[in-house]
């Protein structure tokens, strides 16, 4: 049985990611323990809130530390809804633009659309080769949010944290209102979705035993 650390840093519905990962056979840790978060098969970084107060919080628990310490070792990590954002190098809330861990390119931006947030099942567009939504392709999954990366770009690839860095960066995009998204990416040892793969039933399920079966190999 693999063992996942979910991180426990004050941010994310981390109850029901807990029984999700479960429930696909992970054997799993709520904590915000660095030796435990760092020697896990997977760690899940969640999020719910504000972009900044993700980031100083995450810092404050020493998540930063431990997921670019994982990434230096290939080890998967994959980030939920802000958990996701904050792998990002910029978000922008409020007027203000505050950094994020920079280990993906781009900025989490407000959607573009009259009614926000963006709340209910969506379908996403999947990239070729994908390890996430292999045999989910054409599933729809739930999300929650007001802010997304619209415009990522490449700009974190030689990152000395990542030796996989420079691997292909698989892109499933999701259309709301306007704005065209980043609904979810592969990018060597880092995943991440906007969506939550915890309250999309059997297609969330699915996504999640795929990224599990990354963590055997």
């Amino acid at each position: 049985m693999v063992s996942v650390v979910v991180f426990d840093y004050g941010f994310g519905n981390v109850r029901s990611m807990v029984r999700a990962l479960q429930t696909v056979g992970a054997e799993v840790t709520l904590t915000a323990d660095y030796g435990q978060a760092l020697e896990a098969d997977g760690l899940v970084v969640p999020g719910v809130g504000a972009f900044k107060a993700c980031v100083e919080g995450l810092k404050t628990a020493g998540g930063d530390r431990v997921i670019r310490d994982r990434l230096r070792d290939s080890r998967p990590v994959l980030g939920v809804c802000v958990g996701l954002q904050v792998m990002y190098e910029y978000g922008v809330e409020g007027g203000s633009r505050s950094e994020g861990l920079g280990l993906a390119g781009g900025t989490v931006e407000r959607l573009d659309a009259d009614v926000v947030p963006h709340m209910g099942w969506n379908t996403v567009e999947t990239p070729e080769e994908s390890i996430l939504f292999r045999g989910v392709e054409d599933e729809r999954f739930y999300f929650v949010h007001s802010y997304a990366v619209s415009h990522p770009h490449d700009s974190a690839k030689n990152d000395s944290s990542n030796p996989r860095a420079a691997e292909p960066n698989r892109i499933a995009w999701c259309t709301y209102g306007n704005s065209r998204f980043v609904a979810a990416f592969e990018h060597g040892a880092l995943f991440g979705t906007q969506f939550h793969p915890e309250k999309s039933a059997e297609a969330g399920q699915a996504l999640l035993r795929n990224w599990i079966g990354v963590l055997h190999d």
